[in-house]
């Protein structure tokens, strides 16, 4: 099977080609220019350094959220124009799990977090079972970071493990949470190294393809990213509404 797959829910752009559970390509960057002049220009690079004909794919894995409202349009837009223009399905796969997917086979609690601002995070936990099956703990939610860390020490306690922290949420409370832990004296924690800290379009490639043999694919006019919550935008005129109630 071969897939395409982009991620573009936070500050780094990602694309990968992966060809019968081989990725042959990837492309991150982290930089200032936006994903909306990044996407496609990485993802033809990708196609040419590999010599890969897009024509063969048989689907585009998307990094389906949550994360930035505007790194979800674009990736969505993008993914919708490719799985249209090749007449392919969308595979949606969720930021978070595939950012947990980069520590497949640990035997601690992995929790990532996305800065969602205002003392919140983007966020699920995770482990893996004997099998290196990803199990979800917690599902995928907008919660404050301190209820986060402190959920994830309970399941930690629970399995007699320690934590992973990754993702720019990590980076942003990383006082928070080192200050949460040091309270936590039977709870052993990491904080994930940069090349496991960000986005990667390979894992989603992986779990695009163990999702699409579930039957998680969709069409292009289907797919629709997940927010998880309104963007600022939308809150600041609920905000204003019901003041004039």
């Amino acid at each position: 099977m071969n897939i395409i797959a982009i991620d573009s829910t936070g500050m780094t752009a990602s694309v990968a080609i992966c060809c019968d559970g081989r990725i042959t390509g990837v492309y991150s960057i982290t930089h200032k220019k936006t994903h909306s002049e990044t996407l496609l220009p990485m993802l033809d690079e990708v196609k040419r350094m590999t010599e890969f004909d897009l024509g063969l794919a048989d689907a585009i894995a998307v990094a389906a959220g949550p994360g930035s409202f505007t790194g979800l349009r674009i990736g969505a837009a993008t993914a919708k124009g490719i799985a249209q223009a090749l007449d392919i399905p969308i595979i949606p796969v969720p930021t978070l799990d595939a950012m947990a997917y980069q520590f497949c086979g640990t035997d601690r609690v992995v929790c990532p977090m996305m800065d969602a601002r205002h003392s919140q995070v983007y966020s699920g936990i995770y482990a893996f079972d004997e099998t290196a099956a990803l199990e979800v703990l917690s599902e995928n939610r907008a919660v404050d970071a301190a209820e986060q860390v402190e959920a994830a020490a309970g399941f930690a306690k629970n399995r007699g493990t320690g934590i992973v922290f990754l993702g720019d949420g990590a980076d942003a409370y990383k006082d928070l949470i080192k200050d949460l832990m040091k309270e936590k004296t039977d709870v052993s924690y990491i904080f994930a190294p940069a090349h496991r800290n960000t986005q990667d379009a390979g894992c989603v490639a992986v779990l695009g393809e163990i999702l699409f043999g579930q039957g998680k694919a969709v069409t292009a006019d289907a797919f629709a990213p997940e927010y998880l919550r309104p963007s600022q935008a939308e809150r600041v005129r609920n905000e204003k509404c019901d003041e004039k109630k």
